[in-house]
């Protein structure tokens, strides 16, 4: 499939993640006849320049840590997406990102005139919850930033009737 502009849809993916993320996003990108582009975003670099598809050339944002350290999605996620989606091909596709998650998100999808932008939500637990409190939650960063569609999907539903993890019992 040669896709235009709309016609894709971006995931936020990162090592780790549950398969439900991509799955999901997947599942999307069939129904809407779209190309999957999922994006892993590397908080430690800050991004120096773009090629036309969205993929960015970027630099440690500690220097001392040199230029080759970080660079290119970790094989562990290219893995794990080669077996969730198959071989990369016309469905889809990954781009490498440097700087803050929603910002380097929201902005591929906009150059990439993305139809929406998928993401999980953040990991619960005290890691979750400090990871929150110091940069904020990604989703809740493109919700409030974005022209598109966010969707959102849950890693860790809470019963209604239980409290969220960050709210007092």
């Amino acid at each position: 499939m040669n896709s235009s502009p709309g016609d894709r849809i971006v995931v936020g993916v990162v090592p780790g993640q549950p398969d439900t993320v991509v799955l999901q996003a997947a599942a999307l990108a069939r129904r809407f006849g779209a190309e999957l582009v999922c994006a892993w975003v590397n908080g430690s670099r800050y991004p120096v320049d773009e090629t036309a598809d969205g993929t960015v050339r970027s630099m440690p944002i500690d220097p001392d840590l040199g230029d080759a350290v970080d660079r290119g999605i970790p094989t562990a996620l290219t893995a794990q997406l080669s077996r969730l989606l198959g071989p990369t091909g016309d469905h889809w596709s990954s781009r490498e990102l440097a700087g803050d998650p929603a910002r380097a998100l929201g902005h591929l999808a906009n150059l990439l005139g993305a139809a929406m932008i998928v993401v999980g939500t953040r990991e619960t637990g005290i890691r979750g919850s400090v990871q929150e409190f110091f940069g904020g939650s990604t989703a809740v960063h493109l919700a409030h930033r974005q022209h598109r569609p966010v969707v959102v999907i849950p890693l860790n539903p809470v019963p209604l009737d239980a409290p969220l993890p960050w709210e007092p019992n």
